[in-house]
């Protein structure tokens, strides 16, 4: 197989059985068993295929257990290290994608919450900005990417949740789904948790195992583009919640979270009749590696 990404396996043998998974892990890995815990937290371990975040599963002899090196290598660099949240990279600084104002629209990174957290890149905003004023307009999931909306004052974030309860805001994204994608287009018009949801698909490109796409959502529901993708049976690469259970493609297993990216996103401006709010977000280097993992090149 092409592009065969590096995957640490270790078969469960008769001296283990009966171990739970997150003692066997952290004797592996030469972990405490919190930092164990968190890399099944974070869904990134597969017993004979399949993906396992119950910490006290118990272990049989011959059961093969296999995560990415990259999860492998973030839980000794835990370890070994002082403990710390955001990465250096991403403690002190988000990039700015555009300024209206009384408006940002920042790239947001993986791994970080987008608000109501002490690391979340709102608060990193604020020390970067000098500005406890700055507040997020809405929220991306904590691995999702790209475009975030923050206002820069009490007035300014009011204005704006108003213009979000409408359908003037179009949002953007591109992501990754398990399979050959079937349809050049196809709404999806599903209810979730009795709220209405709307998501536009797109096909961009097919891969043998894998399709990049495009979607518009009409609605803001929570996770709903990898719970509507997942519904018509294309659930998002790297999607522990919603996605596969069971991955007989180690490359699936290699991805560190789900492949979804907020590209673009554009609404009136909601303090400055006539204007608009737009910016654009490139697709970030674990993303663009993901696509050429199967086999469907680099994409901006």
């Amino acid at each position: 197989m092409s592009n065969a990404p590096s995957i640490e396996r270790r078969i469960v043998g008769r001296p283990d059985a009966g171990k739970s998974l997150q003692d066997f892990l952290a004797a592996w890995l030469g972990v405490s068993r919190r930092a164990a815990k968190a890399v099944i937290d974070g869904r990134s371990v597969w017993v004979n295929r399949k993906c396992i975040w119950i910490a006290r599963h118990t272990l049989k002899a011959g059961d093969v257990v296999e995560l990415a090196r990259t999860a492998l290598a973030a839980a000794r660099r835990q370890a070994a290290g002082p403990k710390r949240t955001i990465a250096p990279e991403t403690r002190t600084h988000v990039r700015v994608l555009a300024d209206f104002g009384d408006f940002l629209v920042v790239d947001k990174p993986a791994g970080l919450l987008s608000a109501d957290d002490s690391h979340s890149v709102e608060a990193i905003l604020r020390e970067q900005l000098h500005d406890p004023s700055v507040q997020a307009v809405h929220r991306l999931d904590r691995d999702t990417t790209g475009c975030l909306l923050f206002a820069r004052s009490a007035e300014a974030h009011a204005a704006a949740v108003e213009v979000f309860k409408t359908h003037l805001v179009r949002k953007e994204y591109r992501v990754i789904v398990v399979g050959r994608f079937a349809h050049p287009h196809v709404t999806v018009d599903a209810p979730l948790d009795g709220l209405p949801a709307v998501s536009h698909v797109t096909r961009e490109a097919v891969g043998e195992d894998a399709s990049f796409l495009r979607v518009r959502i009409e609605t803001g529901r929570t996770n709903q583009i990898r719970r509507h993708l997942s519904s018509i049976r294309y659930p998002v690469v790297g999607d522990r919640m919603f996605g596969l259970k069971r991955a007989r493609d180690p490359r699936l297993m290699s991805v560190p979270r789900q492949m979804l990216h907020a590209a673009a996103l554009e609404l009136p401006h909601p303090t400055a009749k006539g204007e608009t709010i737009k910016a654009h977000s490139p697709l970030p280097a674990d993303f663009r590696a993901t696509l050429k993992l199967f086999g469907m090149g680099k994409k901006k």
